[in-house]
């Protein structure tokens, strides 16, 4: 995290939650303006973890084949060879993944959740450790195409960065005067250490009495008047391994209800929908998640299990 900081300034709250992400085995949806370091983000990461990273910057003439790979026939051969697409890689950024087609943006469905491709009829699976970091921008809905839910659930967090902090901006400006600060991120980890990493946050100890919690935070969204979608049970697993994460970031071998508030909004903000009245007074996901929070009684230490 130290390493992407040297790019990403002044938004360590984000890097926090991005390495949450990557630790918890998950894919990370930035959705923000343009030109407030979404792909330097990714790019920072793929450097600092040594892993193998692959780019789409996604337009309406992007195929699914792009994606998953295609077979060409060799003459030579008189045979039919797969050639590799752009997921064959550790860590895939999908730049601007709502402006193509929903045929393309499907081709991705397989890979997110299962780790592999299937191409004519053969499955190959993707290199491990495999992680997508996509981004969209939220403004300009000219020639952009709506990710369905189904597509939106396979994202672990969304997040967004937000304009830099005045001082903060002037450090950046100050540090790209004359250098690029993606060429001075070292890797400190490989492939094969970030997959130790995972398997040790996969590991951390959840109480029954935290694993309640979470199901009671889901339910109350699935039962909230001004939500017509709720957080799927999908999404209540994704809350687990996000808050694993977080201990894990936090020096713990054991899941806290801070940390699953923690992963709460990140999780939930896209998996949820409003519903027609929550829009026309003007609420907004993340409000509504709050008021979940403060419904929900949060489980004290030693409590018996109930």
């Amino acid at each position: 995290m130290d390493e992407v900081k040297k790019v990403i300034i002044g938004k360590d709250e984000c890097v926090e939650k991005v390495m949450g992400a990557v630790l918890a085995k998950g894919h990370v949806l930035l959705e923000d303006v343009p030109g407030v370091g979404k792909t330097e983000m990714a790019l920072s990461f793929s450097r600092a973890m040594g892993i193998q990273a692959n780019r789409v910057q996604f337009t309406p003439d992007v195929m699914p084949s792009d994606i998953t790979g295609f077979s060409m026939y060799h003459k030579e051969t008189e045979s039919f060879a797969y050639h590799p697409g752009a997921a064959m890689c550790n860590l895939l950024l999908a730049d601007e993944i709502n402006r193509t087609s929903p045929k393309t943006q499907s081709a991705l469905l397989e890979v997110m959740e299962e780790g592999n491709v299937t191409v004519d009829g053969v499955t190959r699976e993707v290199p491990k450790p495999f992680i997508v970091i996509a981004t969209q921008n939220p403004i300009g809905f000219f020639g952009t195409q709506r990710l369905p839910e189904a597509q939106m659930d396979r994202f672990l967090i969304c997040i967004s960065m937000g304009y830099p902090a005045v001082e903060d901006e002037i450090v950046m400006l100050k540090s790209r005067h004359n250098e690029e600060p993606l060429d001075r991120v070292k890797a400190v980890i490989n492939g094969g250490e970030l997959l130790e990493m995972q398997g040790v946050a996969e590991n951390i100890f959840v109480h029954d009495n935290v694993y309640r919690y979470i199901v009671e935070l889901a339910s109350q969204t699935r039962a909230h008047g001004l939500l017509e979608l709720g957080i799927s049970p999908r999404g209540a697993l994704a809350v687990g391994r996000m808050a694993r994460a977080y201990a894990f970031l936090r020096g713990r071998d054991f899941v806290s209800p801070r940390d699953v508030k923690s992963a709460f909004f990140d999780v939930g903000v896209h998996r949820i929908r409003l519903s027609q009245k929550a829009r026309v007074d003007g609420r907004d996901a993340a409000g509504v998640l709050k008021e979940v929070l403060d419904r929900v009684r949060e489980p004290a230490a030693g409590e018996k299990v109930r």
